[in-house]
């Protein structure tokens, strides 16, 4: 039984054009054609471009992969063993990214520098210390924790409103796109989403694309943060955290 490339797209989830471009370097070239020349897939090549895949997923460029699977030495066991290690270590890592993404936000970088009353002027009745004791408990021990307590530690009031004032602004300009019907995955939502990834790198500490992936799904799986970002409009803790994916995707893939 062989497939179509459509059909394959769809059952990965690739593009068309992946699939033409795989075959046009060599990664992956159909085993059948039709009489028109059209691709056909057999299992054989879903098998491979699951491997693909996986490795893709891992970070590997393709012209790494391609040695990987076309090494006549290796054993398809030993892919998965390889994956299952790579894949462990991976969710490892993006445990402690989600885990300090999470105290980040919460802690709301706290505002240390500020006094009571400077607190109310800047974050009115968002009180910024209202998660401390937890975070400092459960991520005091990070590298973005200690970062972001670094950064707070310099800024001004003035440097406080500045951040402020561009949360509210995006947060505005992102309710107005949910309620225009915009798609996710469409350019005015993904800029956005860009935006919002640069803001947290420039005020708080680094945030590669894989820990802003964590930031968006936590958006939906925390409560307290989807309560806050439907706030803003209804569905946006969703929008966003696709917006994001979408984005990610069109700058790593």
């Amino acid at each position: 039984m062989s497939y179509s490339v459509g059909q394959v797209a769809g059952f990965a989830g690739v593009t068309v054009r992946t699939l033409h471009h795989y075959d046009e370097i060599g990664l992956l070239v159909p085993s059948e054609r039709t009489y028109a020349g059209h691709r056909r897939y057999t299992d054989t090549d879903l098998d491979r471009l699951q491997q693909i895949l996986f490795y893709r997923e891992l970070g590997f460029p393709l012209d790494e992969v391609a040695a990987l699977l076309d090494d006549p030495d290796a054993d398809p066991r030993e892919h998965l063993r390889r994956q299952h290690a790579l894949l462990t270590a991976r969710i490892e890592k993006l445990q402690k990214m989600a885990e300090a993404v999470e105290h980040a936000m919460e802690a709301r970088t706290m505002g240390i520098n500020l006094t009571p009353e400077e607190r109310f002027e800047v974050f009115g009745d968002k009180d910024p210390e209202q998660y401390r004791e937890e975070t400092e408990q459960r991520w005091g021990d990070t590298d973005a924790y200690a970062e972001s307590q670094r950064r707070a530690a310099t800024y001004s009031k003035e440097d406080w409103k500045r951040l402020r004032a561009e949360v509210d602004d995006w947060s505005e300009r992102y309710a107005a796109l949910v309620a225009a019907q915009e798609q996710p995955t469409g350019e005015a939502a993904m800029d956005l989403a860009e935006e919002h990834r640069r803001h947290i790198s420039r005020w708080f500490f680094e945030c590669p694309y894989e820990m802003h992936r964590c930031f968006g799904e936590m958006y939906v799986s925390d409560e307290r943060f989807k309560a806050y970002y439907d706030s803003l409009r209804p569905g946006l803790a969703v929008h966003l955290r696709d917006a994001i994916t979408a984005n990610a995707d069109r700058h790593t893939g």
